[in-house]
This record gives C-alpha cells, structure tokens and sequence, in this order.
C-alpha cells in the first residue's frame, strides 16, 4: 500500500519533540510521501531544514497563506518569488484567499494569489490552493488568471457537487483529509457524485485530526483513516484507493 499525504505542516513547533516517531508511524501506515506547504518567509527555515533531513519522505512546495497576508506582503512576496525561482520546489504553495478568520487584508490577499498564479504559470507549477468560505472568489480569479496546463488542489475541499464540478473543470483535484470523518461533514454525500479520479489525500497536520482523534494533534499517519472512509464512501478496497489517490497526486506533481 501507497499513501501520499498532499498536506502537511509537520515542519511546525508541535513535531519537534517527536519527529522520528512521527515519521515512523507514517512510514508504518504506508505513508511514502508527504508534501510540505510553506505559509510564510518565517517558516521557510523550517521547511527546507526538515527536507534536507528526510529528502526521501518530504517534498517541499513555496507560496504565502492568505492568513498570512498582512502590510508587509510585498516584502513577503518577493522573498517567496525568489525562493520559487532559485529552489527546488514542487509546487506553488499555499495559496488562496480565506475569508474566515479576517478580512481587513482580502484586497492584498487577491493580488498575492494572482501573482502566485502567473509565478505558477511561469515555472509551469501546480498550485495549492486554501479556500475558507471564499470558493467563489477563488472561482472568479481563476476563470481570470487560468492557462492551459496550470494545474493543482483545492486544499481542504468542503463545497457543494457544483462546486466541485467547477473545480473538476479546471482539471484540479480536492483534497480530502479529516472532515469527511465529521460526524456532521456533508462531504460524504458530496463526494458520492464526485469520481474518486479527482480526489487526492492530505491531513493538513497538526490540524483538522480525524474521528477518532478529534481535539489531539493530526499527524501524516492518519491519512490512512482517511483513505479508510474513502472506502466506505466509493465501496472500494484500502489497495484501490490508495493506488487512485496516489495516482491522482502524481498526476499533479508530474511525478
């Protein structure tokens, strides 16, 4: 069995105390890979400092989090440009806009995504894409910015079927984690009329931890729980889903 975790931040202060033990229970679970979003110039460090370690289980990405959009994100910006430009990174992020926790910033959180879009474009990247209660403006710069053969996820998918047709029409994928564990997700019946060919798995750790882990840490290893409701979800073996999503997250990185 072959998992990818698309999403993880164990590059954060809440691993540094157990790390190996972290790595190996990801590794136990089947875990091969786990991709790295950057959310800022301060996390850059930690990111590249925990791949150099484990190049052969993390691959790091490089964007600006829209959280993380504040008066100095031009400076911000173009720390991350140069970092795209100069390093080895898979892809563009993580990116987006989130319009649920602040939004003094939204104007400059919309100019970073669409420079990150055209860097993206540019470097032929793929992009990762955080979307909190802002599905439609993403959608709006998108249907703007969008070029043929940009590619990537929609970090966290939590929309509606036609939501996720759009995101299908874009030729993204969605990323999957914990919430669809939620005993009140609407995710399962979403993704019922969703192919699994367009799903990809992450767990976004340490956050959003799956049933039966809700209020501890997430970590890389329960991506399997998540794979496991995708089982029940599609009527499908651990094997065939593993070996799709996994498929799916190739198709995305050009691995």
């Amino acid at each position: 069995m072959n998992l990818i975790d698309t999403h993880a931040h164990i590059y954060q202060e809440d691993f540094q105390s157990d790390i190996q033990e972290v790595m190996a229970r990801a590794k136990e679970n089947g875990v091969s890979k786990i991709y790295l979003p950057n959310v800022d110039v301060s996390s850059i460090r930690e990111v590249k400092a925990l791949v150099e370690k484990n190049s052969d289980l993390f691959i790091p990405m490089m964007g600006l989090h829209p959280c993380y959009v504040k008066e100095d994100y031009k400076e911000q910006l173009a720390v991350i440009e140069k970092e795209l430009r100069e390093g080895k990174y898979v892809a563009v992020g993580e990116i987006g806009i989130d319009l649920h926790w602040d939004k003094t910033f939204f104007v400059q959180q919309q100019e970073a995504f669409r420079n990150q879009i055209r860097w993206a474009v540019e470097l032929k990247l793929p992009i990762i894409i955080h979307a909190r209660e802002s599905l439609q403006e993403i959608f709006q710069i998108l249907d703007e910015e969008y070029r043929e053969g940009l590619k990537g996820i929609f970090h966290c998918f939590g929309g509606s079927v036609e939501e996720a047709q759009k995101i299908i029409s874009y030729g993204f994928k969605m990323g999957i984690g914990g919430t669809v564990t939620y005993k009140n997700s609407n995710l399962p019946e979403v993704l019922k009329n969703v192919d699994l060919q367009h799903v990809v798995l992450e767990t976004d750790a340490p956050y959003l931890p799956p049933v039966p882990h809700r209020g501890q840490r997430n970590e890389s290893s329960y991506v399997k729980l998540v794979a496991l409701k995708l089982c029940d979800i599609y009527g499908k073996s651990l094997d065939e889903v593993a070996n799709t999503t996994t498929a799916n997250s190739n198709q995305v990185f050009t691995i």
